[in-house]
């Protein structure tokens, strides 16, 4: 056989051989798309409506997550309903359809999960803390919460049985001070409400919803807050309808993505 047959059995050998490692590069590379495809359905998997039950001082965070969830899962709908924490545990526990309770105190998720209507332990996700909410400018000059006690001063406060009523409570007791609102509310919303229509000089909400409100009111912090802190603890329910869907929400709310929103809302960390 002379050089030059030698050289091209050779050369085609070579290529022979490369062939071979691109049809195996090839093949490994048509296989990682599919699994990958597969890990990206199965997020996409994700469809159907939850309704989440929550306390009204997470609304506009909520909200913002929910945009967040739709987006990140075509085909699914959050529902919420929003309102004083007793009034959402009561209705659970007498039948209403949801998939998530979200609540302002332990105690609320207490009553829910005592009633055997949770599944596994609720998770505290966040925690929030008493400001007072004033006019605009703060024209009554109120800096504390003994301020509130000035007679002829027009004080909302939220119902001892919601939770940022009792937080409320909890910290003029242990001011020693004794306050008759001109009105109690069923949540904090409509409490902050009061003050947003100079209905009331002054309530005592949260932080989060000062904040929320802007200018419409300005925000007095006092030291007997430190004291009532509320943990919002939040739990998958037991006749959930869409429980997948469900557990994706709650571990969202959960995730360090969720927690920057409520964080940026003014919530403190669990």
């Amino acid at each position: 056989m002379t050089r030059s047959a030698r050289r091209t059995r050779r050369t085609l050998r070579m290529t022979g051989a490369g062939a071979a490692v691109l049809l195996a590069v090839s093949a490994c590379s048509s296989s990682d798309p599919d699994s990958s495809s597969e890990d990206s359905s199965a997020s996409d998997k994700l469809s159907g409506e939850v309704t989440v039950f929550a306390a009204a001082s997470l609304k506009d965070s909520f909200t913002t997550l929910r945009e967040r969830f739709e987006k990140e899962h075509p085909g699914t709908k959050v529902t919420f309903s929003f309102g004083g924490s007793d009034s959402l545990a009561a209705s659970i526990t007498g039948g209403a359809p949801a998939d998530v309770f979200a609540a302002a105190s332990p105690k609320t998720m207490k009553i829910v999960t005592d009633n055997g209507d949770a599944v596994g332990t609720p998770a505290t996700f966040v925690r929030n803390q008493l400001e007072i909410a004033t006019l605009p400018g703060n024209p009554d000059k109120v800096s504390s919460l003994k301020d509130l006690t000035r007679s002829g001063l027009k004080v909302v406060l939220c119902d001892k049985t919601v939770p940022c009523g009792a937080a409320a409570q909890k910290a003029l007791d242990a001011g020693g001070l004794k306050l008759t609102p001109v009105s109690y509310e069923q949540d904090v919303k409509s409490a902050l409400n009061k003050v947003v229509l100079k209905e009331a000089d002054a309530a005592v909400v949260y932080r989060t919803d000062v904040k929320a409100a802007g200018d419409k009111v300005e925000g007095v912090e006092f030291p007997e807050s430190a004291g009532a802190v509320n943990d919002y603890p939040i739990a998958l329910l037991k006749n959930a309808r869409n429980a997948e869907v469900a557990k994706a929400f709650i571990a969202l709310v959960r995730s360090a993505e969720g927690q920057k929103v409520l964080g940026g809302a003014g919530f403190l960390k669990p």
